[in-house]
């Protein structure tokens, strides 16, 4: 959602009623995953997509519909065998998509959750989304907005914001979206409240540690992907911003010096993405041995084999057993035949999705079966 939360505050700050559709659940060969939200505003225009182009037409009207009335509406949208018209997702998916209207006196603290996600500040919204048997308190549509230190709304009992709160910052720690059940007066054991869990976190991170054109070419593709980047370099001469410029930053710094002192203020996590690209084993080692030592999404190193197999004996002698080993992606990326450094960025944004995703890197064509995996509930690079 954090692609639409712009325009919604927009919206919002202007005073007029606009709908929000957002996909909570998905099955099969759903595109999109969870989290992934529509606008449709006060002027009749569309921002964002719920399905890549499917359903968003009946989604577009049923958003009208909830905006005139102020009623949500949780609808299922997947495939028609019977009726070749019927609206339905072409990929043979499934997926809930939960349609709100949005206006400051409905949502007063949605000001407080686009600052928190402007400011790269974690806060998730949780929202009740459906309700097993009778709403005599007007439980659906209710949210509670959920920061580490504190809470605002309420999902209609103290007790269930509580147990909300309290599982909600476990996922925001770990920067994933998710759907929770819930008795009306919180109990974890029971499903009489669906409650979707919409996680914005600070964007994950790619840390790429070597001064060189492949960097430079990776820093651009990992600001697209949506990483906040760092380019890290222990000469100076080469790490500088106007040779990075895409990069949200360049650092000079050891590059195992630099990823210890990270890892040790926090920030890094099981999101963050190491590019090792120094060719250097007097940089590289090190670095890679602090790496495979930490929880992180993905450590690549570039190199040739021969490297590669003098990069194995090397961290073996500094202790490292086969387990960590086996985490290492070297030679770094997919074979794609790539030559330029851009194409090679290809190749290892191509590797880092398909390890985040469990792809095989294999072609479409020769496959069978869905195209889509079951999503994760996890946020994007960034939710």
């Amino acid at each position: 959602m954090r692609d639409v939360v712009a325009q919604m505050h927009r919206w919002w700050r202007e005073g007029e009623p606009f709908a929000r559709a957002t996909v909570v659940a998905t099955w099969r060969s759903s595109p999109l995953p969870p989290g992934t939200s529509m606008l449709v505003g006060p002027d009749g225009s569309a921002v964002g997509s719920v399905s890549g182009g499917c359903v968003e037409a009946a989604v577009y009207e049923l958003a009208q519909e909830v905006t005139a009335a102020g009623t949500p509406v949780l609808q299922r949208y997947g495939v028609s065998d019977d009726d070749a018209f019927a609206v339905g997702l072409t990929c043979g998916g499934i997926m809930d998509v939960f349609v709100e209207r949005v206006d400051p006196d409905g949502f007063p603290e949605f000001g407080g959750v686009a600052e928190a996600v402007a400011a790269g500040e974690p806060v998730a919204e949780v929202i009740c989304v459906a309700v097993t048997g009778p709403d005599p308190d007007g439980r659906l549509g209710r949210r509670l907005v959920v920061r580490p230190d504190g809470t605002s709304g309420s999902l209609g009992s103290a007790r269930l914001d509580a147990a909300v709160a309290e599982d909600t910052r476990g996922l925001l720690a770990s920067g994933r979206t998710d759907t929770l059940a819930y008795g009306y007066d919180g109990t974890r054991t029971d499903e009489e409240l669906t409650l979707f869990v919409s996680v914005h976190a600070a964007p994950p991170r790619m840390l790429v540690f070597g001064a060189v054109d492949f960097a430079a070419a990776m820093a651009r593709m990992g600001v697209y992907l949506g990483y906040h980047v760092t380019v890290c370099d222990a000469r100076p001469v080469f790490a500088t911003e106007r040779r990075f410029p895409e990069a949200h930053e360049v650092v000079t710094d050891w590059p195992h010096r630099y990823l210890r002192a990270e890892a040790e203020a926090g920030r890094v996590d099981e999101r963050t993405v190491v590019c090792v690209l120094t060719h250097d084993p007097k940089f590289d080692v090190p670095l890679l041995e602090e790496a495979l030592r930490l929880p992180l999404a993905y450590v690549g190193a570039m190199g040739s084999r021969r490297t590669h197999d003098d990069r194995l004996r090397r961290l073996r002698a500094a202790g490292l057993g086969e387990d960590r080993l086996a985490r290492l992606a070297s030679p770094i990326g997919l074979d794609l035949g790539a030559r330029t450094p851009e194409e090679t960025a290809v190749s290892i944004a191509a590797e880092i999705i398909a390890d985040r995703w469990g792809g095989s890197g294999t072609r479409l064509t020769s496959l069978g079966g869905r195209i889509h995996g079951d999503h994760p509930m996890s946020s994007a690079a960034g939710g």
